[in-house]
């Protein structure tokens, strides 16, 4: 992150008055996506504290993680509107204070189900906030400059995450106040504060808005899909599968399709829709689309359940557990800072290049857990963590600079860096919701070290064919580039 706060020497001043600080104000506008980030992860490693002190069912714990994801992808797009209506500056500081607001109301929840409720809040505020941060990069920055500051975008996506983890144990185990896992939450509020302050007396004041219209139907209808889906997921085991959840996942298809109908009929009338159809044709977007739902699909549910095996399985404090995922943090840090200057020899086979060191280090971690077995430890799985590491801080920045300039118009830019980051942020939701439900599956009733160990062997083999569709993807993606 200190690599983006000063300008080479050699850079010339490319705007006037408030966008001169433009450096100065891109640490800011990333701590929004650093704390959006670590808010999704942060609750992995406090899994076990949130069942112990909310009596948390599983439901509920896949959608304290899950129900946050889901709020938080289906507004981004609506949230990116609204900065075009109001103002980008505006709605980030609104959205930074929302945000607090709603970390409090977190930190302050009284039991499992309230949690949930303002975990979804929370998820709906950073929406408002995230958006505008692209937007932002775009006004501030001029064309030779975006590339250095969308890979400090990029890194922060995945520091963020891995931070979660890692700094979630160490503040779990310093009980701060006595506060427990409260702190997790409310740690935000001090930090968002201070950044919505800089960010008001930094950001551009003066933007030309315009009155785009809304796509209620267009946004409510691919939530609505993806919701029939994920919350008969969440609690359909738990409830013994009864018979709506059957008929909500059954419904979510025809929902989509006929939400993508709707969305054609509005580009042809010359409307605004939510997601531009003719995007989904180009097979370098598809690619990219899956290549940015898939990955936060594997990341995510790897992190959950590994937590899960380290506390739970292990009996590793949070403080051991987080710190375990120090070295994959390092990797990701590590491979992330060095993908620009790959993919100025290599070009998109960088995303090809971590997607298979990912999908070898899952292949180490599934095959130690298969020759250890109850007998396994976290020193032996550390090798798997740190290659997993490597390959997404490889492949997760560049991706959607990858696919923007493959050949997406100009005009369509915007919204395709929208969508592909609201495949991000969904593939978080399923991730955690679907290989979270697969682990507890096969976890069963039996919580013995050997039993977690299994339930760990089993979601590792989905997210296996997660991070093979993955490399499939980037694949199509590089043949498609190269023609």
């Amino acid at each position: 992150m200190t690599t983006l706060q000063t300008p080479p020497a050699t850079t010339p001043s490319a705007a006037p008055g408030e966008f001169a600080a433009r450096w100065r104000a891109l640490p800011v506008i990333l701590s929004a996506m650093f704390m959006a980030m670590f808010d999704y992860f942060v609750v992995n490693v406090a899994a076990s504290s949130l069942q112990h002190d909310l009596r948390a069912s599983e439901a509920a714990l896949e959608l304290v993680v899950g129900g946050y994801g889901f709020a938080y992808a289906s507004g981004l797009v609506t949230g990116g509107r609204l900065g075009d209506l109001f103002g980008h500056r505006r709605m980030f500081v609104f959205g930074m204070l929302a945000f607090v607001l709603a970390s409090l109301l977190c930190g302050l929840a009284w039991n499992s189900w309230s949690l949930v409720g303002f975990r979804v809040l929370q998820g709906i505020t950073a929406a408002a906030m995230i958006p505008q941060l692209l937007a932002l990069i775009n006004t501030m920055f001029p064309a030779h400059e975006r590339p250095r500051a969308m890979a400090g975008f990029g890194a922060t996506v995945g520091l963020g995450s891995v931070a979660g983890q890692v700094l979630g144990g160490v503040l779990l185990d310093l009980d701060l106040f006595g506060l427990g896992w409260r702190t997790l939450f409310l740690i935000n509020v001090p930090i968002g504060i201070v950044a919505a302050v800089l960010a008001a007396r930094w950001l551009p004041r003066h933007e030309q808005t315009h009155r785009p219209r809304l796509d209620l139907i267009g946004a409510l209808g691919i939530s609505s899909a993806l919701a029939l889906v994920l919350i008969p997921v969440t609690l359909g085991r738990p409830e013994g599968w009864p018979v709506w959840t059957w008929m909500a996942m059954a419904a979510a298809l025809p929902v989509l399709l006929a939400t993508l109908r709707y969305e054609n009929r509005l580009l042809r009338d010359g409307g605004q829709p939510v997601l531009d159809t003719t995007l989904i044709g180009d097979r370098k977007f598809l690619a990219g689309m899956v290549i940015s739902g898939g990955y936060l699909t594997f990341f995510a549910g790897f992190m959950l359940c590994l937590t899960l095996l380290l506390q739970n399985g292990l009996g590793m404090d949070p403080l051991a557990a987080g710190l375990t995922f120090a070295p994959l943090g390092l990797c990701f840090a590590f491979s992330s800072f060095f993908a620009r200057r790959i993919a100025e020899r290599i070009g998109n086979r960088v995303i090809l290049l971590g997607a298979s060191i990912s999908l070898l280090g899952m292949l180490v971690t599934s095959g130690v857990l298969a020759w250890y077995g109850s007998a396994v430890s976290a020193a032996v799985l550390i090798p798997g963590m740190m290659l997993v590491g490597a390959g997404n801080g490889m492949a997760i920045p560049s991706t959607i600079g990858a696919v923007l300039s493959s050949g997406i118009p100009g005009h369509q830019a915007g919204m395709a860096a929208g969508v592909l980051t609201s495949a991000q942020q969904f593939g978080n939701a399923i991730g955690a919701t679907v290989l979270g439900t697969i682990f507890f599956s096969a976890l069963g009733t039996a919580h013995g070290t050997g039993d977690f160990v299994h339930a760990m062997e089993v979601a590792g083999l989905s997210a296996l064919v997660v991070i093979a569709v993955v490399l499939a993807a980037a694949v199509t993606l590089t043949r498609t580039t190269a023609d």
